[in-house]
């Protein structure tokens, strides 16, 4: 079995399993490769084997061997080549079940979503729940993604809508269906260059991307979402929606305080009591289908849409609109004289350029959410996904959704994929049938919500987003007792700038952040001191085992990872504090704890690459401790870095008799001095 050199932590791969139980015999040890056969730094066979990305998500092992190579690539790009053809029926019943459950409570909040947060009408996310899912369940690796418009996305398109519409030429109109129409566009030109976007990201492989945001970034964000978001809703449910226009709160800061100062005097009774009372109605029928079991038919109850179809029945009978309760009304179903148009024809052309921000962001949180949900369910179904393959499917699925006039974007979410994974669906066939539903709903139900109040829309919202923070209270309490104050720090920082300036500036504060934490750390090569355990001429790290001992006048330093460019910049001064400091975090102000060195020795066993630059930078090292009169030994060099080292000149530089295979014979060499 071989070992990796994190198995044993705190030991240099000098021993294996089996040299531990001869530990006494060192001066065989001595003699032996620091990297024994069957180590992972035995050669670049093992190196080969350990990627250090995801090797299953840019594979597809669903695919049959026997299947010729030209299938298997088109099964490869097109996954629903590979699954509709042997689709079962006995897969049906629990797709269709699945589909229409998660249509019938996602309607209503799709509705929610065009009209509060998109500042839209209902169609805008009704087609994002319709249209795109058709191209991701043709393109797309996971099986259990549902795409849709999503609460951030809406609202990221609400905010762009109304800064348009504030400052735009139609600002002072009067003309409704002017200011419809732009927001068409303008949610057109967004929705056009997510999947724009999007598929450049997977067309150049960037899949990665998924790991570059910090968790304490995202939960910062999230949770200013989620304020964002609710006070907007907040204002909705009190009735104080045409104070609102009158006095104009911008930032989401303005709003709140302008809630806080209004709310006791101004609110609206009956449009408070309907918020007040879906709220009650939601939380008593979630409570009452927590105690049937998860296979009871009373679980797929979607308690959204009974509040709905309630509420709009309650509104039409007793005319609450009469007393001033806000209602939905007539939504007319018209996307221009094609109902598939060029994303770009129109007037969608000239909103191109002040959306492209707004644009690059939705695809950056998009696609975020939506691979969060992937990974997941393909971990709890044992399916393959490939992050690459993703960003193609949903720039597709944008691409076709921009195609019907303001249709908003769409991306997975993990609450949906989850219920889809509860509810029985095992297949794209769920989001086709939940797209059906949804489509049809569109045309042929959305009459029947006239009198829906906004209020009951607010408050669903309201109820969903209400869930972000549950888990806020426990991520707080596990960075606090780590001492993980920089997480802490950039978890509030994010948070107080979405909700002081707006949601996009917080975001582009995460991206930068994060983006110049990863910088910080990949530019700190890891390094390692190695000293003699007493007695023996076993090699440990110093940090790890205080009773090691250094060799008088030698720095022995282990280089834990591949050199680039990056990691190599401050190599010269990351060993010369190691040399006066040891491992120890010290001021530079300080005095050194320890001698300079005469001797150094690499210890490269880990060092399975080095780009140019490296090598340039590292032959530049070499010649200033050389310049010093420093003794300079390498030792586990890989052969195609040996090779490499030889044609930099290296080799020459220090001699022949400066390189070894193991650590140990290097160190009888230096003893011999």
């Amino acid at each position: 079995m071989s070992t990796r050199p994190g198995d044993h932590r705190g030991l240099s791969t000098a021993t294996s399993s089996s040299s531990l139980q001869n530990m006494m015999q060192v001066r065989a040890q001595e003699r032996t490769p620091l990297v024994p056969e069957g180590d992972i730094e035995a050669g670049r066979a093992q190196y080969g084997g350990i990627a250090g990305g995801d090797a299953s998500s840019e594979s597809d092992t669903d695919i049959p061997k026997h299947v010729p190579k030209w299938a298997r690539m088109v099964q490869y790009y097109v996954p629903s080549t590979a699954w509709i053809p042997n689709y079962s029926l006995s897969l049906l019943g629990g797709d269709v079940i699945s589909g229409v459950t998660i249509a019938a409570m996602g309607i209503p909040v799709a509705v929610s979503y065009g009209t509060s947060l998109a500042k839209l009408t209902p169609t805008t996310a009704l087609f994002a729940a319709g249209i795109p899912p058709i191209m991701y369940s043709l393109l797309g690796t996971s099986r259990q993604v549902m795409v849709a418009g999503e609460a951030t996305l809406s609202l990221l398109v609400g905010q762009a809508v109304s800064d348009f519409r504030r400052n735009g030429p139609h600002s002072h109109s009067a003309q409704a269906d002017t200011l419809m129409d732009d927001g068409f566009a303008i949610a057109t030109a967004i929705t056009f260059q997510v999947g724009l976007f999007t598929s450049i990201l997977g067309f150049f492989r960037l899949g990665f991307l998924d790991v570059v945001l910090s968790r304490a970034l995202l939960r910062g964000f999230i949770t200013a979402v989620a304020v964002v978001i609710n006070i907007e809703q907040l204002i909705t449910m009190f009735g104080m929606t045409a104070l609102e226009k009158q006095l104009g709160p911008e930032s989401s800061l303005d709003k709140l305080m302008f809630f806080v100062a209004n709310a006791w005097d101004s609110f609206h009774k009956p449009t408070l009591l309907v918020s007040l009372g879906t709220l009650l109605g939601l939380i008593l029928m979630r409570s009452f289908k927590g105690f049937f079991k998860p296979s009871s038919w009373i679980q797929r109850l979607p308690e959204v849409l009974v509040v709905v179809v309630v509420s709009t029945y309650l509104c039409g009978t007793y005319r609450w609109d009469n007393d001033g309760v806000l209602i939905l009304g007539a939504v007319p179903i018209s996307t221009g004289s094609h109902f598939f148009q060029f994303p770009l024809s129109g007037n969608v052309g000239s909103y191109i350029r002040g959306t492209t921000s707004t644009a690059i962001l939705i695809s950056v949180i998009g696609f975020l959410d939506s691979i969060v949900a992937a990974k997941q369910m393909a971990d709890r179904f044992g399916n393959t996904i490939s992050p690459n393959r993703e960003l193609v499917a949903l720039g597709a699925s944008n691409l076709l959704g921009s195609c019907v006039p303001g249709t908003l974007p769409a991306f997975g979410s993990l609450v949906r994929a989850r219920m889809n994974g509860d509810l029985g669906g095992r297949t794209q066939m769920a989001s086709l049938v939940c797209a059906a539903v949804v489509l049809l709903s569109t045309f042929f139900l959305l009459p029947y919500l006239f009198f829906l109040p906004t209020c009951v829309l607010a408050s669903i919202i309201f109820l969903f987003v209400s869930g972000l923070f549950i888990e806020v209270p426990e991520d707080l309490v596990f960075y606090y007792r780590i001492a993980a104050w920089t997480d802490l720090g950039m978890m509030f920082m994010t948070f107080i700038i979405s909700v002081v300036w707006n949601v996009e500036i917080g975001i582009v504060v995460s991206i930068i952040m994060s983006l110049l934490l990863v910088i910080n750390r990949s530019s700190k090569t890891r390094l390692t001191i190695l000293g003699r355990l007493p007695g023996t001429d076993q090699w440990r790290p110093v940090a790890d085992h205080p009773e090691a001992e250094d060799v008088p006048g030698a720095l022995i330093v282990r280089i834990r990872e591949s050199l680039d460019f990056a990691n190599t910049a401050q190599l010269k001064e990351r060993l010369r504090r190691l040399e006066l400091y040891g491992p120890e975090h010290a001021h530079p102000s300080e005095e050194p704890r320890r001698e300079a060195a005469d001797v150094l020795v690499f210890h490269m066993g880990d060092v399975e690459t080095c780009d140019a630059s490296a090598v340039q930078i590292f032959r530049e090292l070499l010649t200033t401790y050389q310049n010093r009169g420093v003794g300079l030994y390498v030792t586990h060099l890989r052969p195609d870095l040996r090779e490499m080292f030889e044609r930099a000149n290296i080799v020459k530089l220090l001699g022949e008799d400066a390189f070894y295979e193991t650590l140990g014979d290097a160190m009888a060499k230096v003893e011999q001095r």
